[in-house]
C-alpha cells in the first residue's frame, strides 16, 4: 500500500502508512480553517478553540514537535485520540499537552506496526534565516517515519541546521519556509538541495510564496516540489 500524506496548516500532516494513521503537529486554529468545505467548529474563544478541518479518523500514533500551540493543541489532539493511540512528544510539551504521554528527545527510535520513527533535532541557529529565535536546541524535535521501504521527514519548526546533513535517504522531506520562526525560502531551498530527497513539500508559510520555493528547488535540484492546498493528499508510491 502506498503511503499517503494529507496536509493541514500549518504543519499539520495525516501519514497513512498500511495498517497505520499518524498525525504530526495537529493544531486546530480556528483562522486556518473558515473557509475550507467540512469544517467543524465546536467551540471557540473565550473557551478553548476546539474543532476539526473536516471529520478525521483518530489516529493510531500522534506526534508532536514542540510545545507551540500552532503544533501541540490538546484539545486537537483529544478530538484525534482512540483509547488505543500513542501520543509522542519532547518534554517541552508537558504544560500543554499534561503527562501521559510517551517522552523523547533527539537520537531515539521508536517503532510501531508498520515501522520506525527516528527523532531528530529541530532548532534556530543564530546564523539562521529565521528573525524570531524562539526555537532553542534540545526542545523541539523533528521525525523521521519509514515504513514500507519509504522515510518521510517533518522538520518541525527549524533552521537549515547540521542534523540535516546526516539524515540519510530521505523519500519525502517536510520543510517550513516562513521565515520568522523559522528558515525562508532561500534557506529552506539549501536544505532541500541538501537533503536530497526525491519530494519535498513546503510546511509552515506564513506569508512565504510557496510557488518561489518550488521555482527555486527544481531549478538547482532534481527534487519535485509538491504544493499542497489545505487537505489534498499526496501518495507515495
Amino acid at each position: 500500500m502506498p503511503l499517503q500524506i494529507r496536509l493541514f496548516p500549518p504543519s499539520w500532516v495525516q501519514l497513512r502508512t498500511g495498517d497505520s494513521l499518524l498525525y504530526i503537529d495537529p493544531a486546530y486554529l480556528q483562522t486556518s480553517f473558515i473557509g475550507h468545505p467540512g469544517h467543524i467548529q465546536f467551540s471557540g474563544w473565550p473557551g478553548a478553540v476546539d474543532g476539526l478541518p473536516e471529520k478525521l479518523e483518530a489516529g493510531d500514533l500522534i506526534l508532536v514537535t514542540h510545545h507551540h500551540k500552532d503544533h501541540a493543541k490538546k484539545v486537537t489532539v483529544d478530538r484525534l485520540t482512540h483509547p488505543g493511540t500513542r501520543l509522542i512528544a519532547p518534554k517541552s510539551c508537558l504544560k500543554e499537552l499534561g503527562p501521559d504521554f510517551y517522552v523523547v528527545q533527539a537520537g531515539e527510535e521508536v517503532a510501531f506496526v508498520d515501522g520506525t520513527i527516528r527523532v531528530v533535532q529541530a532548532y534556530n541557529m543564530e546564523s539562521g534565516s529565521s528573525t524570531r529565535k524562539i526555537h532553542h536546541k534540545n526542545q523541539g524535535v523533528g521525525y523521521l517515519v519509514t515504513a514500507a521501504g519509504k522515510t518521510v521527514y517533518h522538520a518541525g519548526d527549524s533552521d537549515f541546521i547540521p542534523e540535516m546533513l546526516e539524515l540519510g535517504s530521505v523519500d519525502v522531506a517536510l520543510l517550513p519556509i516562513g521565515g520568522t520562526y523559522t528558515m525562508d525560502v532561500e534557506e529552506a531551498v539549501r536544505a532541500a538541495c541538501a537533503i536530497n530527497p526525491a519530494v519535498v513539500i513546503p510546511i509552515h508559510h506564513l506569508e512565504a510564496d510557496p510557488m518561489e520555493f518550488k521555482r527555486k528547488v527544481e531549478s538547482q535540484s532534481d527534487t519535485c516540489v509538491i504544493l499542497l492546498q489545505t487537505g489534498q493528499e499526496y501518495c507515495l508510491p
